[in-house]
C-alpha cells in the first residue's frame, strides 16, 4: 500500500523569538517492510542552517536554526511511502516461550541480541515496577509462547483501559496511567514495554502514523489525523514483531513507520532551545491519504 503523510506543525508566539535550534525526526525510515519514495521538510522562516543523519537508533533526523526574528514558525514533512503488507495472522505458536526468551537475551551475544538487550532496561519514560509486573502476570504463565503472551497483554490493554486524550501529558507518569486505567496511544505503548521489561524482556516504542477512516457517510477532514505510537517486542530468531495496543490489532500494512527507540523521548517528532518568545499557541494537524497499490 502507498500513502502521503502531511504532518503541519505551528508555533505562534507572543513575543518575537530571536533564534531557535531544532532537531525534527518526522523522515519515516527504511524497513524490511517500508520503503520511502519521496521526503520533504518545508520550514518557515528558512532556516540558516540544515542537515540530516541518524541517531543512535537509526531513526532519521533533520537539524536545522532559525537566526532571524519571528512570532511564527511552521514545519511541514511531506513524505510518500510504500508498505509492503506483512502477516496478518502470526502463528502464536512460533518462537520461544517467553521464560526461554528471557533467558537468551540474557546469555546469546550475537549482534542482534546484544541490540536488543538494551531494551531491557529502564528509560526516562519508562521504570519496570512491581505493579506493572503484577498487571501483566496474567498473561505470563509459565511456558506460554512468548507472542501469545504479548497478544494476550496486548488484547488486555485495550479493553482494560479507556482512550482519553484529556487525561494525560507527557509528564503523567505511568504509574498515574496504570491506576486511573486512562490515556492515549503513547501511555498504552509505554504500558506495555514497562509491563514486558518487568518480565525481562526486550520491548521498544515505535512512533508514526495509521491510516483512519470517518464515521460512515462522512466525509475525511484534511489534517484530522494524529501522530501514532505502537510496540515492538523482540523474539529470538523471528526478530522483531509489532503490536499495537489502541486498535488491539498487529500492524499489517496501515502503520507507517517514523522511527524507534526506549520511549518517547528517543523518537520526539519535533524538539528544540528558542531565545524568546514567551507564551505560545501550539496547532498539529496530520493527513494520511491512501494512494492505493
Amino acid at each position: 500500500m502507498r500513502y502521503q503523510v502531511i504532518h503541519t506543525t505551528e508555533y505562534d508566539y507572543r513575543e518575537s523569538v530571536g533564534q531557535s535550534y531544532n532537531e525534527a525526526r518526522l523522515l519515516p525510515r527504511v524497513t524490511a517492510n517500508q520503503q520511502c519514495h519521496r521526503t520533504q521538510l518545508q520550514i518557515s522562516p528558512s532556516p540558516t542552517d540544515y542537515h540530516e543523519r541518524e541517531d543512535f537508533f537509526g531513526n532519521r533526523v533533520a537539524y536545522f536554526s532559525i537566526r532571524e526574528s519571528h512570532k511564527r514558525f511552521i514545519v511541514t514533512a511531506t513524505s510518500e511511502v510504500q508498505i509492503a503488507p506483512q502477516e496478518a495472522q502470526l502463528n502464536f505458536s512460533l518462537g520461544a516461550d517467553w521464560e526461554s526468551a528471557r533467558l537468551t537475551l540474557g546469555q546469546q551475544r550475537d549482534p542482534q541480541t546484544l541490540d536488543a538487550l538494551q531494551y531491557t532496561l529502564d528509560s526516562p519514560f519508562i521504570a519496570a515496577t512491581a505493579e506493572l509486573a503484577a498487571y501483566a502476570q496474567a498473561s505470563f504463565p509459565r511456558g506460554r509462547s512468548l507472542l501469545e503472551a504479548v497478544n494476550d497483554l496486548m488484547g488486555r490493554i485495550h479493553t482494560d483501559f479507556t482512550y482519553d486524550p484529556d487525561f494525560t501529558t507527557l509528564a503523567t507518569p505511568l504509574a498515574t496511567v496504570l491506576k486511573h486505567r486512562r490515556g492515549v496511544c503513547q501511555d498504552f505503548a509505554h504500558l506495555a514495554i514497562g509491563c514486558l521489561r518487568a518480565h525481562g524482556l526486550a520491548a521498544r516504542y515505535v512512533s508514526g502514523y495509521i491510516e483512519t477512516f470517518p464515521p460512515p457517510g462522512e466525509e475525511k477532514l484534511v489534517g484530522s489525523d494524529a501522530s501514532h505510537a505502537w510496540f515492538s517486542v523482540y523474539v529470538p530468531e523471528l526478530g522483531w514483531i509489532d503490536f499495537d495496543p489502541t486498535n488491539n490489532q498487529i500492524p499489517v500494512d496501515q502503520h507507517i513507520v517514523l522511527g524507534w527507540g526506549r520511549d518517547y523521548g528517543d523518537i520526539t517528532p519535533l524538539k528544540g532551545v528558542i531565545f524568546g518568545g514567551g507564551e505560545h499557541e501550539l496547532a498539529v494537524s496530520v493527513d494520511v491519504r491512501n494512494l492505493g497499490e
